[in-house]
């Protein structure tokens, strides 16, 4: 597909390894928009869920302090007046802590989970929901490899940040933080000492910060690409073999995993600095505190049970550094998920829904074109100034060289985009204004690309028309000589379309397409090379199908085959976006134009 898009654009520049600051910012203000439109309808359980957490980490933190108390002065009072009830104090008020701290971890390890689940069920189906609403102008730009990335790997870094990183980072900041008001209290000189290891702890992690920030990016890119390359390859894995393609996409997919490899490669060697100096900084502190400590018991300005509970909290105080460190590697990992996936959420329809819809429940199928420019970027206009009048009722059948516009008609018609200028209208109300559900209704495409949903044949169907009836099914099937082929299958019309002999043809799937375009019974029916998949019996069948089934609805044909142009009221010939010739069938045969050289030249191709 095109890259000259705005949307694709939008899209390449998203995954660019390097970003300015203006536009990491933006990224980052739209990804917390999205975070935060995300947590708003959860606040009340975010803060109960915080309460639980405060209290249970100040109960896991009360441990060093009672044990300070217990060789300080419980201890001393147990052995010199036989008085047990401090130590019974001690040691119940340590236990009830510890069970305090479980149960309450426990609890708050639910609650989050429920949380989580909650926002990434909210965010799963909104990504669904808008990527669907989108036009289809962001799906011929926007690959599926990408889209599919975006519903797997991307998501599934969000889900383990939630999963796992959110609880290390809460649990781990309010660690440290109550575990150095408990340090300062017992001993405001370590404290000292706690503060100024903060000054290269912070160094190192900033140092961290910067450098991981484009690694974790990079290695998201290349992830991305791994996985387009492998859908891709998958999806189209009969020209991949039809082609010989399996040697040239061995060397790419291989590239991209080179490149995927290199990425994290990089984030180890990263942490390989970063693990160790956060080690040394902790060893270091902890040196510190016990040697000037040591000195200050000897001296009698500090008691042996607060040393000892101090050399806790200071080795404690650095426990968490390491797995804030991963969460932060979870952290970017999910924070650039979220700027792509931020980056879809925030793409607009190009064909948005009109703001004050105008109904029309039964349409008659008159289809205009009123000055009609279109052009699919700036530099290419595919239609300069069309006019057309198709009346309710008439069979239209589009002929012309690839390229000339007939498709591009067809999806102006059925409003997969809309003109550059001028209107498209049905039954004089311009499309643009029309209810989308009178519109979906009133006119269907069948398009060459039969594609056939996991189910049912009869479910297939039925898209058509979801609550029709297993006779209606039928009777479309039949009109469409589908019939005897379903009736031959395994199941008949139960049969699934994508299990082992439920198979169908191309052709098949072509009938399929057929019998759910006209279970639908629309005003307008586009045919857009819908035949072209179809053998000569198959292909006869269904135009006696058609000239019964389109007597009472407007039809546009667009058709290479002429023996389909047939049962067309009316023929239009196109090149470079604009009607040369317009006539019957019969009139352009008999003239001397360019349909009449295309229609004998088709006849000398068939003898």
């Amino acid at each position: 597909m095109s890259d000259t898009t705005a949307t694709t654009q939008g899209v390449r520049g998203e995954e660019r390894e390097n970003f300015t600051r203006e536009e990491s910012r933006r990224l980052r203000d739209r990804s917390l928009t999205l975070l935060g439109s995300l947590l708003r309808p959860l606040r009340v359980r975010l803060i109960v869920t915080g309460l639980i957490v405060v209290v249970s980490t100040a109960a896991q933190v009360a441990g060093p302090t009672l044990i300070a108390y217990g060789i300080d002065n419980a201890l001393p009072a147990l052995m010199k007046r036989q008085d047990w009830m401090p130590a019974f104090v001690v040691v119940g008020t340590y236990l009830l802590a510890g069970i305090v701290g479980a149960v309450l971890m426990a609890q708050y390890t639910v609650l989050f989970a429920r949380v989580s689940q909650t926002l990434l069920f909210d965010l799963r189906k909104r990504l669904f929901l808008h990527t669907q609403r989108l036009s289809l102008e962001f799906h011929e730009s926007y690959t599926s490899g990408r889209i599919i990335s975006r519903q797997t790997s991307d998501l599934d870094s969000i889900r383990e940040l939630f999963d796992s990183g959110i609880n290390q980072l809460v649990q781990g900041i309010l660690y440290m933080v109550f575990t150095a008001i408990a340090l300062v209290s017992l001993d405001a000189p370590s404290g000292l000492v706690l503060g100024v290891a903060l000054i290269p702890l912070v160094m190192l992690t900033r140092w961290f910060q910067l450098r991981s920030q484009k690694l974790f990016r990079a290695t998201r890119v290349t992830s991305a690409r791994v996985i387009v390359q492998f859908v891709e390859t998958m999806t189209g894995i009969r020209a991949v073999q039809a082609f010989r393609k399996e040697k040239r996409n061995e060397k790419e997919y291989a590239g991209y995993v080179e490149e995927y490899r290199q990425a994290n490669s990089k984030v180890f060697q990263l942490f390989g600095t970063f693990d160790p100096g956060l080690v040394m900084i902790g060893n270091a502190t902890l040196a510190v505190v016990v040697l000037w400590g040591g000195f200050r018991v000897i001296d009698g300005s500090l008691e042996i049970g607060a040393l000892l509970a101090v050399a806790l909290y200071a080795k404690r105080f650095f426990d968490p550094a390491e797995e804030l460190a991963m969460f932060y590697n979870g952290y970017q990992s999910a924070s650039a998920a979220l700027e792509k996936i931020s980056g879809v959420l925030e793409e607009e329809p190009s064909v948005p829904d009109p703001v004050h819809a105008t109904e029309l429940r039964h349409a008659r199928g008159a289809i205009d074109f009123d000055g009609v420019e279109f052009a699919y970027n700036a530099d290419t206009i595919v239609l300069p100034g069309f006019d057309l009048h198709v009346p309710a009722g008439q069979t239209i059948a589009l002929v012309g060289s690839t390229g000339a516009g007939k498709s591009t008609l067809a999806k102006l018609i059925a409003r997969f985009y809309d003109p550059t200028r001028g209107s498209v209208k049905l039954d004089g109300i311009d499309l643009r204004d029309l209810h989308p559900k009178d519109l979906r209704r009133a006119i269907v495409m069948v398009t060459q690309e039969a594609y056939l949903f996991s189910g049912s044949v009869a479910d297939n169907i039925a898209l058509g028309k979801p609550d029709a009836t297993s006779e209606e099914i039928e009777r479309a099937a039949r009109a469409v000589g589908a019939h005897d082929f379903i009736m031959a299958l395994p199941d008949g019309y139960d049969t699934d379309v994508n299990k082992r002999g439920g198979r169908v043809s191309a052709g098949q799937r072509q009938l399929l397409s057929f019998a759910r375009a006209f279970i639908a019974d629309p005003a307008v029916l586009i045919l857009d090379e819908a035949t072209a998949s179809l053998d000569i019996p198959s292909e006869r069948l269904v135009q006696e199908a058609l000239q019964t089934l389109l007597a009472d609805r407007t039809a546009l044909i667009i058709a290479h085959r002429l023996s389909t142009v047939a049962i067309a009221d009316r023929v239009l010939v196109m090149e470079y976006g604009r009607i040369v010739e317009d006539g019957t069938p019969d009139d352009l045969i008999a003239g001397t134009g360019r349909f009449a050289q295309l229609h004998a030249a088709w006849k000398d191709s068939l003898v």
